[in-house]
């Protein structure tokens, strides 16, 4: 059985972005993979925070990450700080990264530009980081959409380098690419975010979820009712994609595109296949919150393992 590594920030509340665009896929790999989940507080740290809600926000995503179905059972969940030798491995693979290698990253141009006062060595660094996150277990595979394939890239050159100077020691991994598509913001912006407040969180009301949906945009040149739509061009049907069965996503297509079907309504059924998906990993919420020590079993368990299996590179 090949082994998957990923990797995800405490952001606070787990969003539909997260959601479709890599918790899901973890749910499904781990039925066929030996999965290791990591909740990655320290590359979170890298962008500006309060300290004092850091821990809140690990043990909130770890109930999410739960309640949508990442089975302890089948695979390891844990924090990235509590395996310090991520840390370690990061320093000695640092010696092998090439300075010029790290500055040609787009996220990282991406946020320095956008965050000029917060450009930080760990925000450079980041990507050796994640390369140890990932060597430390012998992942051979790793899930990644395409903002993230130009960091598992340079892993592999680190992978190449580093066992030509000590020997091959970690197997190069490979990238299981997402076939979710694109995800728009509900406003219609090029990607959903927290920030932007243009997603929905898994833990909304059935209410707001509505009414997000409600007035989502869907095709700009889609002006009154008997205009044909665009569904390629429109983050309703995308998300219908997500949500909807192939007969009814081939329905809506077709009749989104000869005026038959109405943005109103088309949203209207995106919202009711919403509430209908989320409404069990609700319930797994509130049953979790409700048991707080299983919760701490689960992370401690997946210390144990993770450590074990990372404490031959320290």
């Amino acid at each position: 059985m090949e082994t998957v590594f990923s990797g995800i920030q405490p952001s606070g509340e787990l969003h539909l972005g997260n959601y479709l665009g890599a918790v899901r896929t973890w749910v499904e790999l781990q039925k066929s993979y030996r999965c290791f989940y990591c909740i990655v507080d320290y590359h979170a740290i890298t962008q500006p925070y309060e300290p004092a809600e850091m821990p809140r926000r690990v043990r909130e995503m770890a109930i999410d990450l739960l309640a949508c179905g990442i089975d302890p059972e089948r695979a390891t969940l844990f924090v990235q700080s509590a395996v310090p030798e991520h840390t370690e491995l990061a320093w000695a693979l640092a010696s092998v990264t090439p300075f010029g290698e790290l500055g040609r990253m787009t996220q990282f141009k991406d946020k320095s530009e956008h965050h000029p006062d917060n450009i930080n060595a760990g925000l450079f660094t980041y990507p050796v980081l994640q390369a140890a996150d990932i060597l430390l277990y012998g992942a051979t595979r790793v899930p990644v959409g395409e903002d993230q394939r130009q960091h598992l890239e340079l892993a592999r050159e680190i992978v190449r380098r580093f066992n030509r100077r000590f020997g091959e020691t970690f197997p190069e991994p490979q990238p299981l690419l997402s076939t979710v598509p694109r995800l728009k913001g509900l406003d219609g912006s090029a990607k959903m975010s927290k920030s932007k407040g243009n997603t929905l969180s898994i833990t909304e009301p059935e209410a707001q979820v509505r009414a997000k949906i409600k007035v989502a945009l869907t095709d700009p040149q889609r002006l009154r009712r008997n205009d044909p739509g665009r569904p390629e061009v429109c983050g309703i049907f995308t998300l219908h994609q997500c949500f909807s069965s192939a007969e009814r996503i081939a329905w809506i297509d077709a009749n989104c595109r000869s005026a038959v079907l109405g943005c109103v309504d088309c949203k209207k059924e995106l919202a009711d296949r919403v509430v209908e998906h989320f409404a069990p990993i609700r319930e797994r919420l509130a049953a979790l919150r409700a048991r707080p020590d299983d919760l701490a079993d689960v992370l401690a368990t997946g210390k144990r393992r993770a450590g074990e299996i990372a404490r031959p590179y320290s």
